[in-house]
């Protein structure tokens, strides 16, 4: 784990799929997540994060299912949106700035650990821009038909380099580090 508590952390897109390549269910539906997540199957991942970077949709689904498990600490939890709400919520920063700065000002707030990227929308946009360092997907088995893509239709060809795999339970980690284009980022 000494690569991930380096300084500074990596960026990871960090999300859970189904096996048709959905994040998640119509109507954003997330329980068919958690079935798969109860007990933390994979706990060094939580213990390697030190910030969270969603876009506004994601978060407005997050909160609404805050009632069921939030045992996740995935560290300080940032919002890139263009609509900040106008009464702000404890433990949560709302930025409305451009993607570099959001991904550097929540990587900063890591304190040298990983800064997750969540959400379709975000982390094709990190990762369009070349600000990601690795891809984390945990396939888990069902197929959804459909749902939300696990990116965006215009995220264009990114080239990965696989790294590990890893089974748990129901549960495969796949990892893949982002291959930087060789002239410029």
């Amino acid at each position: 784990m000494s690569e991930s508590n380096a300084d500074p952390g990596k960026v990871v897109v960090n999300r859970a799929m189904s096996l048709d390549g959905f994040i998640a269910g119509p109507g954003h539906a997330m329980d068919w997540v958690f079935e798969h997540f109860k007990d933390n199957p994979f706990p060094e991942v939580e213990q390697a994060t030190g910030a969270m970077l969603v876009g506004r949709g994601t978060y407005e689904v997050a909160k609404k299912m805050r009632q069921e498990d939030t045992t996740y600490d995935g560290g300080p939890q940032f919002v890139l949106t263009h609509r900040p709400p106008d009464e702000p919520e404890a433990g949560i920063t709302f930025l409305s700035c451009d993607l570099a700065e959001a991904v550097a000002t929540a990587r900063a707030a890591a304190g040298g650990k990983d800064l997750e990227i969540l959400g379709a929308d975000v982390a094709s946009q990190c990762l369009r821009q070349g600000l990601v360092d690795e891809v984390l997907v945990y396939v888990l088995p069902v197929l959804l038909g459909d749902g939300v893509r696990y990116s965006t239709s215009d995220l264009g060809r990114i080239d990965l380099e696989p790294f590990a795999n890893t089974q748990s339970g129901s549960v495969t980690m796949l990892r893949f580090r982002v291959r930087k284009p060789a002239v410029g980022r």
